[in-house]
């Protein structure tokens, strides 16, 4: 279960009841009476959640139960309407409760709490440790001496997708410039020679990478100048508006690929082209990022860079829990490598089509005649 932070707060202002806690825990009441009572024959990860279940309801853990090493772990997020940070925060939670833990999911909403501010009821609360998912680690404009601070309050964190170099602290990210390396390869494979990147601004570290990825493949594979590359980019809002801006110029730039910076804008891109009478993938060929939920069913199924969500909430899950246990853990960045998902918004470039055709008739023709 993930819980909201206004789902920590008690209900009834008295003691949960051993029914909620133990409904909460997926167990029975006679197992977390057994708990409570600090009894034996109740495994470790069980005896965790139903004291995780017990921190949730805001009662008050027995005498020989306080912070046994599991309970709340807040998990900070951006806004859910992209479907890769619900994504990440399932497996997040996952992997917490199989160790016993409990996250407590924190969205920032346009015009809510900011981050700072869910932070603070994060430590009011208690929290064993705190992930930090696409949040302001990853703003090169934002003060790194917040989580500085955390760090002075002795409270463990790690940090997914978007490495700074002035927090001291565990990052786990994708490789976005491979990805993007990845990406443009494969449109270079089907012949195309004219492709644009949409990203998000570039004061986000992915950003940066993904532009830093496009530009050296676009010189590497393609051939082009760098200053020429560089017209290439387009740096929106990340989301389906954003894609859609940013396609439009691209497309009047000529280019017959796009690769996006995520699944949102590739979606975006697809609109652009059907609003100017294109088809995908025949007229343009659009590659995402992400691999979101329901991307494979898209009309066309989105061909996009897949990042392993899985095996990074692992790792900083793993990295939190031995942070948690007082075995600190390397400060560093875990880059992960992406998979590229080839479905069917990318194809041939139809001029490539068109050639080839054209040579195969000739030969044809010149055999017919010899």
């Amino acid at each position: 279960m993930v819980d909201r932070v206004n789902a920590l707060l008690p209900q009834g202002g008295g003691a949960p009841r051993l029914v909620d806690i133990a409904g909460r825990a997926a167990v029975s009441e006679a197992t977390v009476s057994r708990v409570l009572n600090g009894r034996p024959g109740v495994a470790d990860t069980t005896r965790g959640r139903v004291l995780a279940a017990l921190d949730v309801l805001g009662g008050q853990r027995p005498a020989g139960a306080r912070r046994g090493g599991a309970g709340l772990i807040g998990l900070v997020t951006p806004e859910l309407t992209n479907p890769v940070f619900p994504a990440f925060a399932q497996a997040i939670e996952q992997v917490l409760a199989g160790h016993g833990h409990t996250p407590v999911l924190c969205t920032q909403l346009p015009g809510g709490a900011t981050e700072d501010e869910l932070v603070e009821q994060l430590v009011d609360r208690d929290v064993s440790g705190i992930v930090f998912l696409s949040g302001l680690h990853a703003d090169t404009s934002a003060d790194p001496a917040r989580y500085a601070a955390l760090t002075a309050r002795g409270v463990p964190y790690v940090l997914i997708n978007g490495y700074n170099e002035r927090v001291s602290a565990p990052f786990v990210s994708a490789d976005d410039h491979a990805a993007v390396g990845m990406a443009v390869a494969h449109l270079a494979e089907l012949g195309h020679r004219r492709i644009g990147l949409a990203t998000g601004p570039q004061r986000y570290v992915p950003s940066r990478r993904k532009r830093e990825g496009f530009l050296d493949a676009a010189v590497g594979m393609l051939g082009l100048a760098w200053a020429e590359a560089e017209e290439l980019v387009r740096c929106t809002l990340y989301g389906v508006e954003g894609g859609q801006v940013a396609a439009d110029a691209l497309l009047g730039l000529g280019c017959t690929g796009i690769v996006c910076g995520s699944d949102l804008m590739a979606l975006g891109a697809v609109r652009a082209a059907r609003e100017r009478g294109l088809r995908v993938p025949y007229d343009l060929s659009v590659v995402g990022y992400d691999d979101s939920l329901l991307i494979a069913f898209t009309d066309p199924p989105l061909t996009t860079v897949r990042q392993p969500i899985r095996a990074m909430a692992a790792a900083a899950v793993g990295a939190l829990l031995e942070e948690i246990g007082g075995s600190p853990v390397q400060r560093t960045e875990y880059v992960f490598q992406p998979e590229l998902v080839v479905r069917g918004s990318t194809t041939t470039h139809r001029r490539t089509t068109r050639t080839t055709a054209r040579t195969a008739r000739t030969t044809r023709a010149a055999r017919t005649t010899g």
